[in-house]
């Protein structure tokens, strides 16, 4: 769903082939929702300065402020003259620029970046792309611009992948609703698409496959839009491999909306977003499973039984820790106690006293 309020757009401003793509559609989508728009440019650790980014005094650094600079300065002008009633804010940091839009995104409605160095797929592995890392641990949705031009001539529309998985339903959910909210301020029509991928051993019954995958793709997308119920929704199961099917579906729409699962900073992002960031035909939205402003030091709440299951399991571990330290006496006792006493009855009592005392009920 749209963020309310004035949350801002936040747009990463990098001069390169899509910089005015980029600025483009920030602005345009921050004069559509109504809020401000706040143009950041991370200049990154000075070569001159020191560990901790302080700088120095030489001509090389000076020189890089001044084009970081101007490049804030021409943006801000391009905006000025695209929305001349837009409220503007710029930003000029020495930080890198992955933490840089992490902070941003806390308090952001979504962060818009290019993706020119996601030309080649060894860019989506290394430390110069910014686009992934934001996504992996983005608090708002993340929008990846792409550098080439977007075909026109069809009707303005959203598509929108999903995964009815017991695994995929949340974040989908996520996705369906910020597709929903986008389509209904684009005034564009929705495509919830389900790339449905045989297994590799192959499947009994096909058909049974692709029927149960549409009645939960219809369930999904009817829970759905009863919040905009004006809103046109399509929905469609398509056989294929999800990346090459949602970038091809993506031609000729406004946006690809997909959702991502989440978690911990560092978390490879699943094969689906890597594929559809470096062969889609029209902007990305990566939408995390829940929107919303978190606590970076709040960590998450565990359940009554969640809590119980984890005494008992540490109870456990430190009777059989104990039992393992003291397991030499104990078994030359029982072993002199067996021959001296002759019998498997003993023994099979020691047995039960010792599960018993270990917590052990089988």
């Amino acid at each position: 769903m749209v963020t309310p309020g004035r949350a801002p757009i936040v747009v990463g401003v990098d001069p390169g082939p899509s910089h005015r793509r980029v600025l483009a559609w920030g602005a345009d989508e921050a004069d559509r929702r109504r809020v401000p728009l706040r143009l950041v440019h991370a200049q990154g650790a000075s070569p001159a300065g020191d560990r901790y980014g302080h700088r120095g005094g030489s001509g090389l650094t000076d020189d890089r402020r001044g084009v970081a600079e101007h490049a804030l300065l021409d943006a801000a002008a391009f905006v000025a003259d695209r929305h001349p009633g837009l409220e503007v804010s710029t930003l000029l940091a020495a930080d890198d620029p992955v933490p840089l839009l992490r902070r941003h995104a806390r308090t952001a409605a979504a962060v818009v970046l290019g993706s020119h160095r996601l030309r080649t797929r060894e860019g989506l592995f290394t430390s110069a792309s910014v686009a992934l890392p934001v996504i992996a641990d983005s608090d708002c949705p993340v929008v990846v611009v792409r550098d080439r031009e977007q075909a026109d001539g069809s009707a303005p529309h959203f598509v929108v992948g999903v995964d009815v998985g017991m695994d995929g339903r949340r974040h989908s959910v996520a996705a369906v609703d910020h597709a929903l909210a986008e389509a209904a301020l684009h005034r564009a029509t929705v495509r919830v698409l389900y790339v449905w991928r045989p297994p590799l051993l192959g499947v009994l019954d096909e058909q049974a496959a692709l029927r149960e995958s549409r009645a939960l793709l219809s369930a999904l997308v009817a829970r759905r839009r009863a919040a905009h119920p004006d809103v046109e929704v399509r929905h469609e199961v398509i056989r294929g491999r999800p990346a090459q099917v949602l970038a091809r579906e993506s031609a000729h729409a406004l946006g690809l909306v997909v959702g991502i699962r989440g978690g911990p900073a560092g978390v490879l992002l699943g094969s689906v977003v890597q594929g559809v960031l470096d062969r889609a035909r029209c902007p990305v939205v990566a939408v995390p499973r829940r929107e919303g402003r978190r606590s970076p030091r709040r960590r998450p709440h565990a359940g009554r039984a969640v809590r119980r299951a984890q005494r008992t399991a540490v109870r456990r571990v430190r009777r059989l820790a104990g039992f393992a330290r003291s397991w030499p006496g104990t078994a030359r006792r029982g072993r002199r106690s067996w021959v001296r006493h002759g019998g498997q009855a003993r023994r099979g009592l020691a047995m039960r006293r010792w599960r018993r005392w270990a917590g052990l009920r089988w």
